[in-house]
């Protein structure tokens, strides 16, 4: 039987300061490297170049899982491993995967996924593992390209791994700040899509009765205070996405 090959496949755009660590992660058992950018104004083409990346530059979609997918249906290699610019592939991890995708029966696999805020990892809070399905036989997986958090669908059995990625999500509060802004637009829109009412008990709900509820939960049943302040601050913001979400809907209605 050959030996499994993969392709590692990103949509990017101006991600030049996290991508050289993302694509050196990877370089040592990716037999394919596929970007679809999104035309930055950066670096970001380049850096991609300098490690063999094929590189594809395109618009910069608002729902970028179009871009993940156009990378996805470029890959020639037996598996898929999708990745995002801020995401490090350890050594362990890439063992592991080596490992699985030999004379393997599963079609997928969801990987564990430790993400980085300011200055630690949340281990806590619902926030880990985190299991995120991006290792994939080709042709086998797809992305629905609807919603900001969705996972792949694959076609066949998944399996789990136990190596975890690194996900260097936000090492300053301002870059949180920014995938927070862009975060709740897209849910705005995705109100305004559904036309969510607009009447006081739904208002009430989305301004204060979810966001009350959701902190607590996450802060004492998931144990997000164990996490330190940068636990409770994780979840304050989360807990806000429906309030900060709903008002931008309601401009925009």
């Amino acid at each position: 039987m050959k030996k499994q090959t993969v392709s590692v496949v990103l949509a990017t755009f101006n991600e030049e300061k996290n991508l050289s660590d993302c694509l050196e992660s990877v370089q040592n058992f990716a037999d394919e490297i596929i970007i679809v950018d999104g035309s930055s104004t950066d670096n970001t083409v380049e850096i991609a170049k300098k490690f063999g990346a094929k590189v594809t530059i395109t618009e910069n979609n608002p729902m970028f899982h179009v871009n993940k997918q156009k990378a996805i249906d470029m890959a020639t290699k037996d598996w898929i491993l999708q990745l995002d610019a801020d995401e490090r592939v350890t050594p362990q991890l890439a063992k592991e995967i080596g490992e699985k995708i030999e004379n393997s029966d599963m079609v997928g696999y969801w990987i564990p996924r430790k993400n980085w805020f300011l200055g630690r990892f949340l281990m806590k809070g619902g926030v880990y593992p985190d299991y995120t399905l991006r290792l994939y036989k080709n042709g086998l997986g797809k992305l629905p390209q609807k919603d900001v958090h969705e996972q792949a669908v694959v076609n066949g059995k998944t399996g789990y791994l136990r190596e975890p990625l690194i996900h260097i999500a936000d090492p300053s509060f301002k870059r949180y700040l920014l995938r927070f802004n862009r975060y709740t637009d897209f849910i705005a829109n995705q109100y305004k899509d559904k036309n969510l009412s607009k009447d006081p008990v739904t208002m009430l709900e989305y301004m204060v009765g979810k966001p009350i509820f959701w902190f607590f939960w996450t802060t004492i049943r998931h144990k997000a205070i164990l996490d330190g302040w940068q636990g409770v601050i994780f979840s304050f913001f989360s807990s806000i996405r429906f309030a900060v979400s709903y008002k931008k809907y309601l401009k925009k209605s």
